[in-house]
């Protein structure tokens, strides 16, 4: 059995980095988050960084890799400048550019940015060494999304994304489901069954839009979704499950079992035609048509929902999304947050302008163009605004109510998603692996193999 499923995890061979959501149609990788080498920027034979470059001192330059929001961010620079007098220049990288490459020539070419975009733990490893610590500045105690390693707090957020149960708000309303009452699988599962239940009132194709196809959608399986093993219910320091999979592939077989149990109750309610063999634009377009009153994918998806398929979404009402956890076991109450990829600062003779410009874009004026033209969703508590997006509103609440819980997926060997886990996922949706403690025991085994590798 067990060779037999080996054999088919394995068929995948493509690789791709999972650092975080946003541009592409398939949310898996932020422009600004491309796969970095092994490859230290500059250091001597030792693996000591070389002595930190110094600016031009004609102001500072940010490398942002959201090229979608250059003319905000530009919009942005020009008014602190003109608040300030330091000149801010904004240099927008995307469409396949490799970021940390070219970041890597500006290094060896002494025309290193002040701020820059990192998207990955590999990619602030590219840097150790070289990045100031911004754990005293005062947005960062206004955050959970900062990135942190051993060099402190190296990573200012820009935005959030959410990993949350999304839902259609104004179904659940028709239906009688109060969506704070999901706290725990039971709860769940009568709101599945009284959504099954009234399906063609509400104009439902199916209680849920969940897609185990395991070819292009192995990432939103296989990292999105068993991110909620590892993380849901904790707190956002709270690392005990992804430590077991980092030792040996472990899992905790008992919460495990709770979770494949959810995984269960998805594909007894998702829709068939999308169930093993749906794409992601048909599993959006499904719900932002009001088809699925739920669907497992992140906030991401609000852009597509507001763009690509504005006039379904438009013709379903506009209705008003949110999320719940996933409760699989009593008592989860949180969503998983984080930033999709931060911005660094450069230890150089330009630190403390840049240090001063990233606390100004934190301040009230920075997050208003930030969150009301760019369009992000705040990760700062103290934000009052509120982006034009049908999931920022429930992402601002659970932020502001301290009740999110980390990625800690991204730490997660490296292609585990592709080539072990969306298979997985599939045959449990086929029925091949036929339950829920059957799906734990596979899953246990191939992660040991996997991690042993």
């Amino acid at each position: 059995m067990k060779k037999k499923v080996l054999a088919l995890i394995m068929a995948g061979t493509m690789i791709f980095g999972l650092a975080a959501c946003g541009e592409a149609a398939a949310p898996v990788a932020d422009a600004g988050a491309a796969p970095a080498d092994d490859a230290a920027p500059a250091g001597d034979a030792s693996g000591e960084a070389a002595a930190p470059a110094a600016s031009s001192g004609e102001g500072i330059r940010l490398v942002n890799g959201k090229i979608e929001v250059d003319a905000m961010l530009k919009e942005a620079a020009e008014k602190y400048t003109q608040e300030t007098g330091v000149v801010v220049t904004i240099e927008s990288m995307g469409g396949g550019v490799n970021i940390q490459d070219t970041l890597k020539g500006y290094y060896q070419a002494d025309n290193m940015p002040d701020i820059f975009v990192c998207g990955s733990d590999a990619d602030f490893d590219n840097w150790k060494g070289m990045l100031v610590d911004m754990s005293g500045e005062a947005w960062a105690s206004d955050t959970d999304a900062a990135y942190k390693n051993d060099g402190g707090t190296v990573g200012f957020p820009y935005t959030t994304e959410a990993i949350g149960l999304a839902y259609n708000a104004d179904i659940l309303e028709k239906a009688g489901v109060d969506p704070k009452s999901i706290t725990g699988p039971d709860a769940m599962k009568k709101a599945f069954e009284t959504l099954d239940s009234k399906k063609d009132e509400l104009g439902l194709t199916a209680v849920i839009g969940w897609c185990t196809e395991p070819k292009d959608l192995y990432w939103s399986t296989g990292s999105h979704s068993f991110a909620n093993y590892i993380d849901s219910g904790l707190a956002r320091d709270d690392t005990k499950y992804a430590d077991m999979l980092a030792d040996g592939g472990k899992i905790d077989e008992t919460r495990f079992e709770h979770y494949a149990e959810m995984i269960g109750l998805f594909n007894q309610y998702s829709d068939p035609a999308l169930l093993t063999s749906g794409t992601y634009d048909q599993q959006i377009l499904g719900f932002a048509s009001g088809k699925y009153a739920f669907v497992t994918q992140g906030s991401w998806i609000g852009a597509t929902m507001t763009s690509d398929d504005a006039d379904a979404y438009k013709e379903a009402g506009n209705f008003k999304c949110g999320m719940a956890p996933y409760a699989f076991e009593d008592g989860i109450d949180t969503i998983l947050t984080n930033s999709p990829s931060w911005w660094a600062v450069f230890d150089n003779d330009n630190k403390a302008d840049s240090l001063a410009f990233l606390q100004w874009l934190a301040g009230e004026e920075g997050q208003e163009i930030l969150v009301k033209k760019a369009g992000f969703i705040s990760p700062f508590k103290s934000c009052t605004f509120i982006a034009d997006d049908p999931f920022a509103e429930t992402i601002s609440e659970y932020t502001a109510a301290g009740k999110t819980s980390s990625w800690h997926w991204l730490k997660n060997k490296s292609g585990l998603d592709q080539n072990a886990l969306g298979q997985l996922y599939a045959d449990y949706a086929l029925g091949s692996i036929p339950d829920a403690k059957a799906f734990t025991s596979t899953v246990a085994q191939v992660l040991q193999q996997y991690y042993a590798e």
